[in-house]
């Protein structure tokens, strides 16, 4: 029989981040205990860097600055980012962060995702076109795949993961 889990600390954000190289960018830290129900993960993104404007469609996310400053974009104007401040992105929002001239590190934290399920796509979705009759296969997108946390990534012209800040190949 498995013993419950027990509640415990497991990292000191101070340590860690001093740790962490000046230049490291992308994800520093990931919750990566089993049986989780939240998934949260500490980013940093380098001076004038951005998370591409983006939509997610299944969870919130809950976003503490840790560090550095930033600016929060939406359709209907910005906000400065600086640290402790606490933001709530509802799923369905459309938002881009940009890192400012200090960078920018935080730490977001929301539920896990579900499993995949077959459903109809979201409006903005990018569309997926069947292959011509000649010409061969459509490129390949693994250059919009993230690394760390395995998201596709609609955004072209994007440089890290929307859901975790990891930087994208390539």
């Amino acid at each position: 029989m498995t013993p419950p889990p027990t509640a415990r600390v497991l990292v000191t954000l101070d340590e860690d981040l001093a740790r962490a190289a000046a230049d490291r960018q992308g994800a520093l830290w990931k919750l990566a205990e089993s049986g989780r129900a939240l998934d949260a993960n500490v980013v940093r993104l380098p001076p004038g860097a951005a998370v591409g404007e983006h939509t997610d469609h299944v969870l919130d996310v809950l976003l503490v600055v840790l560090d550095g400053d930033g600016v929060l974009a939406t359709p209907t104007g910005t906000e400065p980012l600086a640290p402790r401040a606490v933001v709530w992105l509802p799923r369905t929002s459309r938002r881009s962060l940009t890192a400012g001239e200090r960078g920018l590190v935080y730490l977001t934290a929301h539920p896990r995702r579900p499993g995949l399920t077959v459903a109809s796509a979201p409006p903005d979705a990018v569309p997926v076109r069947a292959p011509a009759a000649e010409g061969g296969e459509p490129p390949c997108a693994l250059n919009h795949v993230c690394p760390a946390c395995g998201r596709l990534c609609g955004e072209r012209d994007a440089r890290f993961c929307a859901r975790c800040g990891e930087a994208l190949p390539g």
